[in-house]
């Protein structure tokens, strides 16, 4: 009896007493799916529950396609269709199912869409606060880029409406306290099971909390509620005050972006400790407060910029910084003080008027122009337009990368390219046109696009377009050195690595089951990859033939020359030889290479890009093209012994 009822005990003892109580096909078929004996118990019980659950007419949700609707399950096939709005009758079969499908609860926000179309509509139109709470209780706690494109995706609200609604919904949520927003857009937006108390117990846990980043998140949730703090007793502000300057002291060398937001919030609420003096003493050293201003979020900038900029002299000092401060500093430094301050215009007319002005003034400048025309300390527009040129050029990374491409898109918006041609004058949009044209570190695709688009706007440049000659194509050529070793290369590969192989996968066959045989496995993978590497290496064999480069001529840089280059380090000789030559020690470069690729086509005097690291632009020049020289043409020779 013991030994019957182990049995009966076992997963598949356990499917089989299920099966006795039905004749249902369906779950007969659900039974003998869910891994009864291969899987965990629990799992395979959750499996069976989960399809129990798929019924014809039953919503369901998919991570890909949304909500869907169960049309039909084939327990013969064992296979689950499914209707969704964006498609219909796919199929999952029953391991797919569990795996990519749950039910769909009733309060789920894609489920009232479809029920209540008219509640949902109007809770994104009047209350998008309440609208975003039941989004969060449909997907879980999520960062505000997902939270944007779960509903952008879903068609609830159009990606160019986007800021507007998120804008009048924080409103909203930064009153509720069942909802916690972050300060950071990476940090997720979070539901609380209940709403915040702030009584005793509140203020004694307070009291102990240790951890900065609390201390602060837990005086801006109390705060927020409108006169809470201002109708506060006296010994709740003194604690709070007291753990500000606790956190004050402890982000101190540790954190600069949190120590200015927490001596921001302090002075805000009008404690006296610790002083404001030496908060912003503390920013300035060092000049902390770039640091600080790069990693905090872009709305709190602003409140930090207005901290620090107390007086006279600190202003002065935030204007010197401007070349090294973020782009959100530096907006809202502009927008602070352009209007009334001078000296703020002279130092950015200052800045402006330098060889490289800083990105961030010359996005910002470029962009809004129409906005500061009137300050008479800029430049011309046209000669912020040069440097919106040159920074879209190269390659930039970190927050200069951001700017370039906030640059590039502003050149590939017609109606601010239309603006742009507006306001300058006629020699000066022949001027922009042709600097635009002359730049060679655009990308090439989005230059030609870019120069066809400023003519469709301004269509008398037309005559001032330069055209472009078409890239000389060169044959497929390298030396008869190069040439022999590839051969080489590719018989070793036909008569001894290949055969080789073949021996091995002979002999793997040996060790038993071929499906479990890794040995056989890895000879097999190799033999793949050995017949891939003989297709490629016969058909370049064909395709490139060896050469003496006897016909190369010197009026252009081409296969076959010697090239001088004048670098910013010194002159630099190179010979240019075919596809497969390549001597680092010797200068001899592929015609393969970037830096030969670069430099072909080019005459005396003319300048190309020297290949280097990210944000590192450096332009050569070619100073000399001369016939490849006696010590190159004796390294191409076909080595003694070798044949082709």
């Amino acid at each position: 009896k013991q030994a019957e009822l182990g049995k009966a005990l076992r997963p598949t003892g356990i499917r089989d007493a299920l099966k006795k109580t039905t004749d249902d096909r369906t779950i007969l078929s659900f039974l003998d799916s869910v891994g009864f004996g291969a899987a965990p118990l629990d799992k395979a019980l959750g499996a069976l529950e989960k399809l129990v659950g798929f019924q014809p007419g039953a919503r369901v949700l998919n991570g890909t396609w949304g909500l869907g609707l169960v049309k039909r399950v084939d327990y013969f096939y064992k296979r689950i269709t499914v209707d969704f709005k964006t498609k219909k009758g796919h199929q999952f079969t029953y391991a797919a199912a569990i795996d990519m499908l749950q039910r769909a609860p009733e309060n789920h926000v894609l489920v009232l869409a479809q029920a209540d179309p008219a509640r949902v509509e109007g809770l994104l139109k009047e209350h998008p606060g309440e609208f975003v709470k039941l989004v969060l209780s449909s997907y879980g706690d999520m960062p505000l880029a997902r939270l944007e494109s779960t509903i952008v995706s879903n068609g609830f609200v159009k990606a160019v409406n986007w800021k507007a609604f998120w804008d009048k919904a924080r409103q909203e949520l930064r009153r509720d306290r069942l909802v916690e927003v972050p300060a950071r857009r990476t940090d997720p937006l979070r539901l609380r099971q209940s709403a915040e108390e702030y009584g005793d117990n509140w203020l004694t846990a307070f009291a102990h909390e240790t951890d900065p980043k609390l201390i602060l998140a837990a005086v801006r949730a109390f705060a927020a509620q409108e006169n809470r703090f201002k109708a506060a007793p006296e010994d709740v502000k003194n604690k709070i005050g007291e753990r500000l300057a606790f956190a004050v002291t402890a982000a101190r060398l540790v954190d600069d972006a949190l120590y200015a937001r927490l001596a921001c919030l302090a002075t805000q609420l009008g404690y006296a400790t610790p002083r404001a003096e030496e908060m912003r003493e503390y920013l300035w050293q060092r000049k902390r407060f770039i640091k600080a201003a790069a990693e905090l979020p872009a709305r709190e900038v602003g409140q930090m910029i207005r901290f620090l900029a107390n007086d006279d002299a600190s202003k002065a000092r935030l204007y010197a910084a401007i070349p090294d401060l973020c782009y959100a500093a530096v907006d809202e430094i502009v927008k602070a003080f352009g209007a009334e301050d001078a000296n703020l215009r002279a130092a950015i007319g200052t800045c402006m008027r330098a060889p490289a002005a800083p990105a961030t003034l010359t996005t910002l400048l470029a962009g809004r122009y129409q906005t500061y025309q009137g300050w008479t300390e800029l430049p011309s527009y046209a000669t912020i337009l040069s440097h919106a040129i040159a920074l879209g050029e190269g390659r930039q990374s970190g927050e200069a990368l951001r700017l370039q491409n906030m640059v590039r898109r502003l050149f590939a918006d017609t109606k601010w390219l239309s603006g742009v041609f507006d306001m300058l004058s006629p020699a000066d949009r022949v001027l922009f046109f042709e600097r635009f044209q002359a730049s060679i570190a655009w990308d090439p695709s989005t230059h030609h696009a870019l120069v066809v688009r400023m003519t469709h706007v301004c269509p008398e440049l037309e005559r001032h377009l330069v055209k472009a000659e078409k890239k000389r194509e060169y044959a497929r050529e390298t030396s008869y050195r190069s040439y022999a070793f590839k051969k080489a290369e590719y018989l070793k590969l036909i008569n001894e690595d290949m055969p080789a192989n073949v021996k091995r996968i002979e002999f793997a066959k040996g060790f038993g089951d071929l499906s479990e045989n890794a040995e056989y496995q890895y000879a097999k993978d190799e033999q793949r990859a050995l017949m891939q590497k003989q297709t490629l290496m016969q058909a370049d064999l064909e395709a490139v033939k060896p050469s003496d480069f006897a016909s190369a001529e010197t009026s252009e840089v081409m296969p076959g020359v010697e090239v001088v280059v004048e670098t910013p380090a010194g002159d630099k000789t190179y010979a240019i030889l075919g596809e497969w030559d390549n001597d680092i020690e010797k200068n001899i470069l592929s015609m393969k290479t970037q830096l030969a690729q670069n430099m072909l086509g080019k005459k005396v005097g003319d300048k190309f890009e020297l290949p280097g690291a990210e944000n590192d632009r450096r332009l050569a020049s070619v100073k000399e093209i001369r016939p490849l020289g006696a010590a190159v043409r004796e390294w191409m020779r076909l080595p003694a012994g070798m044949q082709i």
